[in-house]
């Protein structure tokens, strides 16, 4: 391709292959990125045999303000010692969100890590997070031993049923010697 083609008529717009090349080479690293220092911490910390969950959250979201001011998150951190917690800021090109934590005292819980993925916020946001769809926040995984035991991926967090499921997630059933529905 040759510049001075582009550049025949004078009203026409300058396209430099350059940026065109510049384009392609962006969007395609951002398909094929590496996980961010957050998804990394976060996919390795979700092996651990004890349960753990994972709020994806952003300070600017209306619904995760309210889960906040409800208190719920504090007192499940605190309800849930042998848990770890991990808050992990999303769409919000990289504030990881502590100033607000630390309003409702979630940021001094032993059992609590504060990430924040880098990504932008706006149209080109992150679309998954630990190899799991995000396309709404906030969004609570629980994960115990690697596996996912549960997803809340459509807004704000119903406390007693997220008791509940933790709750659920740590004991042990079978269906072993049932009678079978013939």
């Amino acid at each position: 391709m040759s510049i001075l083609c582009l550049r025949k008529y004078p009203r026409a717009p300058i396209i430099s292959g350059f940026s065109i090349l510049t384009a392609l080479l962006t969007t395609t690293s951002r398909l094929n990125a590496e996980p961010s220092v957050a998804e990394q911490r976060v996919a390795e910390a979700i092996k651990a045999q004890h349960l753990s969950v994972v709020h994806l959250w952003a300070p600017w979201c209306s619904n995760c303000q309210a889960e906040l001011k409800s208190g719920g998150w504090i007192k499940m951190v605190k309800d849930n010692p042998n848990v770890h917690f991990y808050f992990v800021s999303v769409w919000s090109g990289g504030e990881d969100g502590a100033a607000m934590l630390k309003k409702f005292e979630i940021t001094d819980q032993s059992n609590v890590t504060i990430l924040a993925d880098p990504g932008p916020r706006g149209q080109n946001h992150i679309k998954q997070f630990a190899g799991l769809p995000l396309s709404w926040v906030p969004t609570t995984w629980i994960y115990k031993g690697g596996d996912l035991r549960y997803a809340l991926n459509y807004g704000e967090a119903r406390f007693p049923l997220l008791q509940q499921f933790l709750d659920d997630s740590e004991s042990e059933w079978s269906h072993k010697g049932e009678s079978k529905i013939d």
